[in-house]
């Protein structure tokens, strides 16, 4: 199918609800940890350790992800991960030992992250078709998916279905909807031929990566311990546990929304330095008030906070003139997601010793990163 076959709306709708896939299937995840973690009775170092593997499968993904992406073309890798990834949640709800639970979860992140790697690069792709800035509104549909989620898992919870019928119903939808969309996926990416399996980044890339680390490290302890937080330090009442998750995602959707005026109005680099400045105080409040009230309060800054960071970096890092697109996400996806990898475990280790509000705070520190990092970033 030619490109010009179909309009650019068309190519955007399509790529669009392959974001959806990719956030209602992780966050159907998310919204179910306390029960799984109930379920096989771990403590919060268990449950740190074991949550490792997610992140780790996503790391082992990167460069396989865009290699493939470089040799397939990133609508086949697309499709193929869109059809997978919801089918693993199945496994994940049927989870009964610590051990499958495990390598469960490394497989959901190395096909997480493929589909991650090539549903960015189609995006990049229609970007180029709309010649402005569209990557944030496509990351804010992944944010929409995942508050949807949320309140998906919280109306599941509500119902009593355990988290195997709740995956089932999900996977059977997200499923389908790949089929209906398959048809607007663009044809081409940006660049092909010959790449190499590992590509070292060059000292923009690094610069994107860095900044994506620190921001990253904040996103990941909300999709792991937000519920966690609630449950234990907020003491929040058993229909209200996923609220926290649910106001993150809703402001991160927004913000993705809001990210395309907002980087055209102030600049990449100073929406950047906001952004780690609000990651820090929401993270801050809920540490230092702990209420449901301001907790929540505290955890929709951090939703803003995080909202156009991801997007303003994989927007830069798809332009590379040095590689493909597929190829330059994969190298800054490389270091962001060691964010990824290191913060929400180290929640759990630091939590049994010191308490989980003491972890809480030193992903805030980490997350006023981003503010730092982003002033050695150009003006543009």
């Amino acid at each position: 199918m030619n490109v010009n076959t179909l309009s650019r709306r068309t190519h955007r709708w399509s790529i669009g609800s392959y974001f959806f896939i990719a956030g209602i299937t992780f966050a159907s995840w998310a919204s179910r940890i306390p029960d799984i973690k109930l379920k096989l009775q771990l403590n919060d170092a268990e449950l740190g350790g074991i949550l490792f593997a997610l992140p780790a499968g996503s790391m082992v993904s990167l460069p396989i992800s865009g290699w493939l992406v470089a040799k397939l073309g990133s609508r086949t890798v697309m499709l193929i991960a869109a059809l997978i990834y919801p089918l693993i949640l199945l496994l994940l709800g049927n989870a009964s030992t610590t051990v499958v639970l495990t390598t469960l979860l490394f497989v959901f992140g190395l096909i997480g992250n493929m589909m991650n790697i090539a549903v960015n690069t189609q995006a990049v792709a229609v970007e180029e078709l709309y010649g402005r800035s569209i990557m944030a509104s496509f990351h804010g549909i992944w944010s929409m998916a995942g508050f949807t989620g949320a309140a998906v898992g919280t109306l599941m919870i509500s119902l009593g279905l355990d988290p195997l019928k709740h995956f089932i119903i999900i996977a059977t939808l997200m499923i389908l909807l790949a089929f209906l969309m398959k048809f607007g996926r663009m044809p081409k990416d940006a660049v092909v031929g010959n790449q190499p399996l590992f590509v070292k980044p060059d000292t923009v890339l690094l610069k994107l990566g860095l900044i994506s680390f620190c921001c990253m490290a904040a996103e990941g302890t909300m999709f792991d311990w937000s519920g966690i937080y609630f449950q234990k330090i907020v003491e929040a009442p058993p229909g209200l546990v996923t609220l926290g998750y649910a106001a993150f995602m809703g402001t991160m959707a927004l913000g993705r929304f809001l990210g395309d005026g907002l980087v055209l109005r102030f600049g990449r680099k100073e929406i950047l330095q906001g952004s780690g400045i609000l990651i820090a105080l929401g993270l801050l409040l809920a540490v230092f008030i702990p209420t449901l009230v301001f907790a929540t309060i505290g955890f929709l800054l951090v939703g803003f906070g995080v909202s156009s960071v991801v997007p303003i970096v994989y927007s830069q890092a798809g332009k590379s003139e040095k590689m493909s697109a597929g190829m330059a996400l994969a190298a800054v996806s490389s270091i962001g997601f060691f964010g990824f990898f290191i913060g929400p475990p180290l929640i759990g280790f630091i939590a049994e010793a010191f308490g989980l509000q003491w972890s809480f705070g030193m992903i805030a520190l980490l997350g006023f990163g981003t503010t730092i990092l982003a002033s050695f970033l150009k003006n543009e």
